[in-house]
């Protein structure tokens, strides 16, 4: 096992009135909060032997890694064209017919090019953002286009080897994108019409493979995003850059691949990136405009499957190497490790989401699904199925709405009822 940093002096005390709820688009990657916590009750406590039942399949979604957003008895899922040059939007009824597709951006041409941008849902309004930057807004109805802004080209993004892989944020009439680079760090445009509402400085790095986030600290709102070499905070009527974190233990605070979007709870907020990275607390000061390091902890260090709070414990799996990790519970107060596991079979890492206070946890090479006891002392798997269809990585985060699960893997989208 890694070892745990050393958690500092600062109090760990909890602000009274804080909210955990902002008034961001519900529809969209990660569940209502992105924070991976879907609220659905009455789920199976037990799968069946041979896994939920099966209620539908397509195979024509195109290649990608990114989940699907059901929005008013419709399932919206993005990936790529046939001959791989352009991104399309395919729109489905909750029986797994095809009502539509669209094409709507243009694919990042290098390393790992398979759409990443889960679609984010406001108003009957549909906002993506392609692998090469462009910012899209189109008609949830019909995929008419309504407006389109290259961003890559506009605000003169810097991306790491893999391009844009960012879901957007939508929020008071504004869509919020992270170009990073030495023009701007994280720009607002009118959810309406593209319009630019306002830039933030530049922080001179390059773009993380994140979204950002919404969090009301004491009934103020807040961004939080994140770019290679910062975690930082954003007013988000003005764009101010209001507070930086870069203290991630490696010299010279030099850059990281950021993958993972923080959850916030409390007037605090978590963190974890892999490729020994590790984990780090931070506390918001009353009113959100400035951030300081509670602890860190060198066990989880998530690669890019996210992680979840339940009851006091975060969840998640960590990072050996690209191709195994194991899966770890911190203490949300302490940051000290509960447990490091293994999944048993040749499982590895992979994504996780909470639902009906139970983990879902899909490892991302075998593509095995397993339901899982949030124990805060073992990784209690109750029951586990694989999926068998599709190409590529399991690296689509599983989605949980109205009873259904939702996996996807590759071009092949699968819903199985799990109430």
């Amino acid at each position: 096992m890694k070892t745990i940093g050393k958690i500092t002096g600062l109090s760990l005390l909890l602000f009274a009135g804080i909210s955990t709820v902002a008034a961001q688009s519900p529809y969209g990657f990660r569940g209502p909060d992105r924070s991976g916590l879907y609220y659905e009750t009455n789920l199976l406590e037990q799968w069946p032997e041979e896994g939920p039942a099966l209620l539908w399949e397509i195979n024509d979604a195109g290649k990608g890694y990114s989940s699907p957003v059901i929005y008013q008895d419709k399932v919206y899922l993005t990936g790529m064209n046939e001959d791989e040059t352009r991104e399309i939007l395919s729109v489905y009824a909750l029986n797994g017919e095809k009502l539509y597709q669209v094409e709507y951006g243009t694919p990042w041409d290098k390393s790992y090019p398979e759409t990443r941008t889960t679609p984010t849902i406001e108003d009957g309004k549909v906002y993506l953002i392609s692998g090469s930057g462009e910012i899209v807004c189109l008609n949830a109805s019909d995929g008419a286009l309504i407006w389109q802004v290259d961003g890559g080209k506009e605000f003169e993004r810097k991306t790491g080897k893999w391009g844009t892989s960012e879901c957007p944020l939508v929020f008071d009439n504004k869509v919020i994108y992270t170009p990073g680079g030495d023009k701007t760090t994280m720009v607002a445009l009118n959810a309406e019409n593209g319009k630019t509402v306002w830039q933030s400085r530049p922080l001179n790095g390059h773009s993380g493979y994140v979204s950002p986030v919404l969090v009301m600290q004491n009934g103020v709102k807040k961004i939080v995003g994140m770019t290679s070499s910062h975690v930082f905070g954003v007013h988000p009527e003005t764009g101010n850059i209001e507070w930086t974190f870069n203290e991630f233990g490696r010299e010279g605070n030099g850059e990281t691949i950021v993958t993972n979007m923080p959850i916030y709870d409390n007037g605090h907020l978590f963190f974890s990136n892999g490729y020994d990275v590790g984990a780090f607390m931070l506390r918001l000061n009353v009113n959100g405009s400035d951030a300081s390091l509670v602890w860190r902890n060198d066990d989880l260090d998530t690669h890019h499957g996210g992680f979840v709070l339940v009851d006091g414990v975060i969840y998640g799996s960590n990072w050996i190497n690209n191709n195994h990790g194991n899966w770890v519970a911190l203490d949300w107060k302490t940051g000290e490790t509960n447990y490091e596991a293994t999944w048993e079979g040749g499982k590895g890492k992979g994504s996780v989401i909470t639902a009906d206070n139970r983990l879902i946890c899909y490892d991302e090479r075998r593509g095995t699904v397993g339901l899982v006891n949030p124990d805060p002392e073992k990784f209690d798997v109750v029951s586990e199925f694989r999926i068998t269809k599709g190409e590529g990585p399991h690296w689509a985060h599983p989605v949980v709405d109205n009873g259904i699960l939702y996996i996807r893997h590759g071009n092949n989208l699968m819903a199985y009822t799990i109430n």
